[in-house]
């Protein structure tokens, strides 16, 4: 059953996460889409795209799903189809913002290990194809979410939230189904991620140690490397975002290789040790949404400068609309 979480603690903590994760995602949004922070328009379109996936995904998980349930539990959001629209676009949400981090790191991974096919996969154009197909496909592929769901109760006629069919356990296409989006996402997902920059990293090195050789100075002074430098910039950003999804994510891994694998896992109430271990992989899940905009802001000088008139815009503006005073 789709059921959030019920107390203090989530209450507090889902509330935060809406006010601080909207607006952060927001800013990275029109920072990104600026197209001043020194970054290609491949990289700055696909960190747009991964901006407002998470954006989604808060808006669609926790603000449309958990909060109502938490300070509002029995309201229109709670009928059956309603809920199960939900589930539907809560699914379709993490599907297109996890996909987009693959399709990102792979982008990066052309970028440096593959110079001959750089040219042509490396461009605006393509990020905004391979953008439209993921996000198409995301939505398509989760169709199925709101037919797979039934009411726990029916009151006056109204049918009341949602759990899965029966039938998803019984019917073997639907078992496929369920099994073959675990396992895309995020379990191949996960794989590719740690793949990619596996080879990267692997690729990085060989050509370090090449171009140090090829750039010795006979009188030992070092010589400065702009390309490396460039390089080095673009790999810091690349392993921070797929490192921090990754570091957030396996919690949930985890949990789901425990939950289909562990004979008679089944969850008893709020208060069972399995129902908390599962929300906290969900807690982790979602504060994946909101940190990437950390990570440029740290690992990124021109986005800082950017942040930075952003933040001053409107301090600006209520000095220049002042009257003036003599």
């Amino acid at each position: 059953m789709h059921a959030p979480p019920r107390g203090l603690v989530y209450a507090i903590y889902y509330t935060a996460l809406a006010i601080f994760a909207v607006p952060v995602n927001i800013v990275a949004i029109v920072i990104l889409s600026r197209g001043k922070c020194g970054l290609s328009r491949c990289i700055s379109r696909y960190l747009v795209s991964m901006a407002v996936t998470d954006l989604l995904v808060i808006i669609t998980a926790v603000i449309l799903n958990r909060i109502p349930a938490i300070y509002s539990p029995g309201s229109f959001l709670s009928i059956t189809p309603v809920c199960s629209f939900s589930v539907a676009l809560i699914c379709a949400a993490r599907v297109c913002s996890v996909w987009l981090t693959v399709m990102f790191t792979f982008d990066r991974y052309v970028a440096i290990c593959c110079q001959k096919f750089k040219a042509k996969y490396c461009t605006h154009g393509t990020a905004g194809i391979v953008i439209s197909v993921v996000c198409t496909l995301g939505c398509l592929i989760n169709i199925p979410w709101y037919f797979l769901h039934e009411p726990v109760y029916i009151v006056d006629n109204v049918p009341w939230y949602c759990k899965r069919r029966d039938i998803l356990y019984s019917f073997l296409p639907w078992t496929i189904f369920d099994w073959t989006d675990l396992l895309l996402t995020p379990c191949l997902s996960f794989l590719l991620i740690l793949s990619f920059n596996t080879l990267t990293v692997r690729h990085i090195l060989a050509a370090s140690r090449a171009r140090r050789r090829l750039r010795s100075c006979p009188t030992g002074e070092r010589q400065n490397d702009p390309e490396m430098e460039s390089r080095r910039k673009s790999i810091v950003l690349l392993f921070a975002i797929s490192g921090c999804f990754i570091l957030l994510w396996t919690p949930y891994i985890i949990f789901f290789f425990i939950e289909r694998f562990q004979p008679g896992f089944t969850i008893t109430g709020y208060s069972d040790p399995r129902f908390i271990l599962r929300e906290s992989t969900n807690v982790f899940q979602m504060l994946s949404c909101c940190t990437n905009t950390f990570i440029y802001a740290v690992t990124q000088n021109k986005f800082r400068e950017e942040l930075k008139i952003l933040l001053k815009f409107p301090l600006n503006a209520s000095h220049s609309l002042a009257p003036s005073r003599k």
